[in-house]
Order: C-alpha cells, then sequence, then structure tokens
C-alpha cells in the first residue's frame, strides 16, 4: 500500500531536548488521522518536520512512496501540504474572494488580476463547499463577520481549491463555540469526500474521535497509541488518554 504520507523512525531533538523518538507515523490515500497529545507531547515539532519547518536529526520522509530528501516550506506545499492554522490565517478586513485568493491571486491573460473571475470561482465555492446558501453571504462579505467555524472552513476550502492533498488542521477547534465547532467537523468531512487526507490535531479527544478514522497518540516524543476509531469507544480512548498522560504508557 502507497501512503500519502509516511515518516519512518524519525528523530529530532533541540540541545539535550528531546522532541521525537523514532516515530513512525503515516496518512493512507483518503484518511483522517488524529493526532492526540498533552503540551510537549512532540505534536508541534512532528507537524513542523512534515510541512519542511524543520529538518529531522534522523529517519526517512515519504510522500506518495516517493523518499524525499531535504523537505522545505515551498517543496511540502508542492507536494500538496496545505495547514490550516486558527483563525489568524485569515484577514478580518479583506472579502471572502481575497482571503480565498490571497497570495495566490488569478490573473488574466494580460497580467491584471481577474477580479471578476476570482468573485465567479468564489461563489461556486459558496455554493458547492461551503454550504452558504443565503443571500446574506456574498463573495464581498467581510471575513470579520464569519463565525469562527466558519473562518475555518473558509481556509480548509481554500486548500482544496488550490489542489491539497494533506490538510493539516492544527487545533482547529481552540476557542470555537459548540455549533463553530459543529460547522468546522462538517468542513472537516468534506476533506473525506474531495477524496483528500488530513491531520486532525486536538487536545480534545471528543472532537478528534467524532471525525477521525484512526488516531495516533504521541507522548513524550514517542508513539503511546494508534486506534481505528472504528474499533475503540470514545470512553476506553478517554481512559487510554488518562492512563498515557499518568505513566506514559498504555499498560
Amino acid at each position: 500500500m502507497t501512503y500519502r504520507l509516511e515518516l519512518k523512525n524519525i528523530s529530532k531533538s533541540f540541545g539535550e531536548v528531546q522532541s521525537l523518538r523514532n516515530v513512525n507515523f503515516h496518512v493512507d490515500q483518503n484518511e483522517i488521522v488524529g493526532l492526540l497529545g498533552d503540551n510537549g507531547a512532540g505534536k508541534s515539532t512532528l507537524i513542523k518536520i512534515v510541512t519542511g519547518y524543520y529538518q529531522p536529526d534522523s529517519g526517512e520522509i515519504f510522500f506518495n512512496g516517493q523518499k524525499v530528501e531535504n523537505l522545505t516550506v515551498p517543496k511540502a506545499r508542492q507536494l500538496g501540504v496545505e495547514t490550516v492554522y486558527q483563525e489568524r490565517a485569515l484577514a478580518d478586513q479583506q472579502t471572502l474572494w481575497r482571503n480565498i485568493f490571497m497570495g495566490r491571486e488569478l490573473q488574466n491573460r494580460f497580467g491584471f488580476l481577474d477580479i471578476a473571475r476570482m468573485r465567479e470561482e468564489t461563489n461556486q465555492l459558496m455554493l458547492r463547499s461551503m454550504g452558504f446558501t443565503s443571500g446574506a453571504v456574498t463573495p464581498d462579505s467581510q471575513i470579520k463577520n464569519f463565525s469562527g467555524g466558519e473562518k475555518q472552513g473558509v481556509a480548509i476550502v481554500r486548500a482544496l481549491y488550490f489542489q491539497a492533498d494533506l490538510i493539516i488542521l492544527d487545533e482547529p477547534t481552540m476557542g470555537l463555540s459548540l455549533q463553530e465547532t459543529r460547522k468546522l467537523i462538517e468542513f472537516v468531512q468534506g476533506i473525506k469526500r474531495a477524496g483528500k487526507s488530513a491531520i486532525f490535531i486536538d487536545h480534545n479527544v471528543f472532537h478528534v474521535y467524532s471525525v477521525a478514522d484512526r488516531v495516533v497518540v504521541l507522548d513524550r516524543g514517542a508513539v503511546a497509541g494508534e486506534f481505528f476509531t472504528k474499533d475503540i469507544t470514545l470512553n476506553d480512548l478517554t481512559e487510554k488518554m488518562y492512563r498515557v498522560a499518568e505513566s506514559g504508557h498504555l499498560d
């Protein structure tokens, strides 16, 4: 089987602090993987290696079965990796269409911004992918008037529009209300419907369990457990998380 992403024996240290220790991790084609762990577990370091911000001290990285050497941020993006951070990734004072195309504006054959096409593309995305069917939201609506869950959805749809194959969701539910979180979960489910994959990083086991196909638990830089959500109840997963937090292992 060819994984969309595979990490083999990845280790990373900062001075005397070892953030990752021989981590094996993969994401299948069309799969949502939940990445769980307390602060200091190594989640952020792992993601920064996947996105090219950090180089591992040892280990191998594969995308679609091809080994990648010296992964950088631009190279990761070329390979289809996009990260959806919390609301900070959007410009509140700008319109919806400007946020969708920010940094990757469409141009006409004369090299000028093709504003009409960007508005139309945004309108189609609103109808097909965002679920904005009321006349209250238009391509010219300002992002500051959107809910937290809707803002996250805009960032996800933007990533899918630009052909992201692997979308990394970094603590996407932080600061969201219950209703906003539900909207976000719908957008995450849309990633699978689009035939793409995602890594869903969160502290909240409930949010991850509700949408992930598989859950990987990190603790102190190592993989402490891996579970298919179809094979484990939420209560059992929560209990295992408590045991990892207390003892560092599942036994």
